[in-house]
């Protein structure tokens, strides 16, 4: 049953007023921490690790939902698309559309994350776990490739979540959903247990989201007791930095990546299109939420846009459940900042990891305010990079959150009106009515 969206915008709207008072609290009290710290240095460590113990469940948390949370969500998206081969035109025209403009989103946030470096330069934040066996890149960029591909296909499936291989469980539960999909009925058993289980699954991330902003002070305050000053002179530049190339990549995105392919298709002006869905875009900033925002998206694309039912009705509702530009880019400089911070040179078989796992983790992405936390934690999973050392950006996330979702919803947006364009193209000019 479909939540009230009224509802989901109320919830969206408590979570991030709770994040941010949680945010402002946490820095308030880290600022003061240090003049409240005992001198010794064995009880300033005790101290210090009793402040950041519930940061510390928080990242457990997500860490312990990085495997079942792939493979539940990975399996449901795909299969939910529907047999494909009966989709027709506008099936495979979507779901195109979509591959095309998360891997174009993710592409661009790894080219400005390596031009800006907004994470050298600085003392690292914390030393960088040794890299799994699976992950450590050999000599030469063909065999880090060979090896990347390699990794995508596990010998055994339990050992690759053993040593949380992401990769390789995104591409067998893509495969699985796909296969799913169209052996019809006789595929509905296995596909309602994956629905059930994706639900129960989303249930849990809704009480690690809401445990989250307490985790999130908790590391913040943690962070600034034990740096110090060197966190205004080091950490908050560095964070400025990163806000600044995600809030950068998202414009170009939004403002030439996704105009340039409706002009490009429609030879109309863009931005009158993005003036008429200016309703669904707020709300989707204010609320953070895709889900929520789904029926002022729709709403806007038909009346004030006059994009078909049919298009409105199967493009729209299916990009507010796999296409997230905006979180696929996110991941992608979140994932590199992290590494970059951590003095970590990540090869070319990494990013190429990057790329895909960030691309393919946007399809289970949930359309909830904060989602995009349990997400990195998979990005960053999968190159080998403990999650623990998210902390620092979890304070920034639910600021970023908001322009994410609205470029997320603007890419849906743009792809109602190019499918609907080519969708009447086809059908060519409506005959005249005799008499």
């Amino acid at each position: 049953m479909t939540e009230d969206p009224a509802k989901l915008r109320r919830r969206a709207n408590a979570l991030v007023i709770f994040t941010a008072s949680a945010v402002a609290l946490g820095g308030l009290l880290g600022w003061m921490l240090p003049g409240w710290l005992p001198d010794d240095a064995s009880a300033r460590n005790t101290a210090l690790m009793v402040i950041g113990f519930p940061g510390d469940l928080l990242m457990q948390m997500l860490k312990m939902m990085v495997v079942p949370l792939v493979v539940a969500t990975m399996v449901v998206g795909v299969a939910s698309l529907g047999d494909i081969r009966k989709a027709g035109k506008i099936g495979y025209r979507t779901v195109g559309y979509y591959a095309l403009t998360t891997g174009m989103s993710v592409l661009l946030g790894i080219i400005l994350v390596n031009l800006i470096q907004p994470g050298a330069g600085a003392e690292n934040l914390q030393a960088a776990g040794e890299l799994p066996q699976s992950l450590r890149e050999p000599k030469g960029a063909l065999e880090s490739l060979l090896q990347v591909v390699k990794g995508m296909f596990p010998p055994n499936l339990i050992q690759a979540g053993a040593e949380m291989n992401v990769l390789g469980l995104i591409v067998f539960s893509v495969v699985l959903g796909a296969v799913l999909s169209t052996m019809g009925e006789r595929g509905r058993p296995v596909t309602r247990f994956f629905e059930s289980f994706n639900e129960a699954i989303m249930k849990i991330v809704h009480l690690v989201v809401w445990f989250a902003p307490i985790g999130i002070a908790s590391l913040l305050m943690a962070r600034m007791g034990k740096a110090g000053d060197a966190f205004f002179t080091q950490d908050i530049p560095r964070l400025a930095k990163y806000m600044l190339t995600v809030i950068l990549g998202l414009g170009i995105h939004v403002l030439i990546v996704l105009p340039g392919i409706y002009w490009l298709v429609k030879k109309q002006n863009p931005f009158k299109y993005m003036l008429g869905m200016a309703q669904a875009l707020l709300t989707a900033f204010s609320t953070a939420s895709s889900s929520a925002t789904l029926p002022i998206t729709m709403e806007c694309a038909k009346t004030n846009n006059k994009v078909g039912d049919r298009a409105a009705g199967f493009v729209l509702p299916l990009g507010a459940t796999i296409n997230m530009d905006g979180t696929a880019l996110y991941e992608a400089v979140a994932v590199i900042f992290i590494a970059q911070s951590l003095g970590m040179d990540l090869s070319a078989g990494q990013m190429v990891v990057v790329f895909f796992t960030a691309t393919l983790a946007a399809i289970g992405a949930a359309g909830i305010p904060e989602a995009g936390l349990v997400m990195m934690a998979i990005v960053l999973t999968a190159v080998g990079i403990d999650p623990a050392n998210a902390g620092l950006i979890l304070a920034v996330d639910w600021f970023l959150d908001r322009f994410r979702t609205a470029v997320n919803v603007a890419g849906d947006a743009i792809g109602a009106g190019v499918i609907d364009h080519l969708e009447t193209r086809d059908a060519g000019p409506v005959p005249a009515v005799a008499g």
